[in-house]
């Protein structure tokens, strides 16, 4: 992280109680590095000296920036009175997420020192669902009343600027706040004062549901190439606004809960910093205990054709190249529907051609590797280059169509498909392998079983 030239590191004047020189880098250092600094090295005393001496629209942002956990326990040492101060500057989707970390007990009292329209528009943003729209839209967005014109527009916006997470564009409600329509800054800038709002404005608005997952949001915005997108009830009335940064901000998380699950990792609700070794463990040993069991079957294989193996005993070394092959090609596809079903890039009559490419894809790879494998086999093993060759086809092609359809299957039984991860697309391809692979030698060989 960098600073500004000139200043000492923070620790170093938080230690010396140097509060001039404090209010000085902290004034000239952006408030997400501030925040940043603040989870790394300070604690709950002196978090609160550093947000008591930065100017009010800072100390919101600041504390906004920190992490939920941190944020929870600053809060719980804040005198009610300044916490509810600190609640009334931040932005309203920030003050519910607040909200919804504080001790009941908390909650009521700091419910008591908000006005009525802060307390009804904190209990509804609260309300919603963790993961839907409602749960990371803001009610900080401008507003402008349909019938006006663009003096009047450019007038209410400047007074509600500062209030306001968003002006680039203002939403054209009725007396209802039923959404009529969306007009930018710039249309307003450059249109004639007289020029009427209806004859401006864009009617037909994309619009979500706060009920919506919030993944909805973050896909439609980048779709549209959106600044913002509003939030609308069945009835189409205005009830709040997902901005760009905040649709990227669920992309981040979004992303990081599939990489988890493509782990085998259960979902982390903070930071891997934060997390305690009793907590990594749990979301680590279910699924690692479950693959442990699934894994039994290749053992189970192994010892069946013993015979086999003691035949032809150069088996055994081809019998990790083949699995793992098995295994990275099933990975590869698993990933690639994954993501494609995640962005909606597979659509409902897309089914039938993606399987038929696969066909053709896996069979491609599954000659490649079979190739390269009997090339090896032909100088290490002659008499079971055959057996390497097609067991390799095979698993490649099993590996790689358990990566597609796994995905789909958990899709259509609820689950989310990213659960179909590498470790479980790996052990399913692994026990599946050894027994083709030893099959195909039984026969090839001519061998009898047991």
């Amino acid at each position: 992280m960098q600073y500004v030239e000139g200043y000492e590191n923070l620790v170093e004047l938080v230690e010396a109680d140097d509060q001039e020189g404090l209010k000085a880098a902290l004034n000239a250092m952006p408030s997400a590095d501030v925040a940043e600094y603040i989870d790394e090295h300070f604690e709950v005393y002196n978090t609160l000296t550093l947000l008591d001496l930065m100017e009010a629209e800072q100390q919101a942002e600041v504390f906004g920036y920190l992490r939920p956990a941190h944020q929870q326990e600053v809060a719980s040492h804040m005198e009610i009175s300044v916490l509810a101060k600190l609640f009334v500057d931040m932005s309203s989707d920030e003050r519910a997420d607040v909200y919804s970390l504080l001790d009941v007990k908390l909650q009521d009292a700091l419910m008591r020192r908000l006005a009525r329209s802060e307390r009804e528009d904190l209990l509804r943003l609260s309300s919603y669902e963790e993961g839907t729209i409602g749960a990371v839209m803001t009610s900080d967005y401008a507003t402008i009343p349909v019938g006006a014109n663009v003096e009047l527009a450019l007038k209410k916006l400047r007074q509600s600027a500062p209030e306001k997470e968003s002006i680039y564009q203002a939403y054209v409600i009725d007396g209802k706040h039923k959404l009529m329509g969306v007009v930018s800054l710039r249309q307003l800038l450059t249109a004639a004062p007289s020029e009427m709002i209806d004859d401006l404005m864009t009617r037909d608005v994309v619009t979500v549901s706060p009920d919506m997952p919030q993944s909805e949001a973050a896909r439609i915005i980048s779709r549209y190439d959106l600044i913002a997108i509003p939030a609308v009830t069945e009835d189409n009335l205005l009830v709040g606004m997902v901005t760009f940064d905040d649709a990227m901000d669920v992309v981040e998380e979004e992303d990081t809960e599939t990489m988890h699950k493509s782990a085998s990792v259960g979902s982390l609700d903070m930071s891997l910093t934060e997390a305690g070794p009793i907590t990594l463990y749990k979301k680590r040993i279910n699924w690692l205990v479950l693959l442990v069991f699934v894994n039994i079957f290749s053992g189970a294989a192994i010892t069946y054709y013993e015979d086999t193996i003691m035949a032809y005993a150069s088996l055994l070394f081809f019998l990790p190249l083949l699995i793992a092959s098995g295994g990275n090609s099933g990975s590869q596809t698993a990933t690639l529907v994954i993501r494609a079903i995640a962005t909606g890039d597979i659509g409902r009559g897309d089914g039938v051609k993606l399987f038929a490419k696969e066909i053709l894809v896996s069979g491609l790879l599954g000659l490649s590797m079979s190739a390269a494998v009997m090339a090896v086999a032909y100088f290490r093993a002659p008499d079971i280059m055959l057996v390497v060759g097609i067991s390799m086809f095979a698993i490649v092609m099993i590996g790689s169509l358990t990566g597609l359809l796994l995905p789909f299957l958990l899709k259509l039984v609820g689950w989310d498909p990213a659960t179909a991860s590498t470790p479980l697309v790996t052990t399913i391809a692994d026990a599946v392998g050894v027994m083709v692979y030893f099959i195909t030698a039984t026969i090839v060989l001519g061998l009898a079983i047991g």
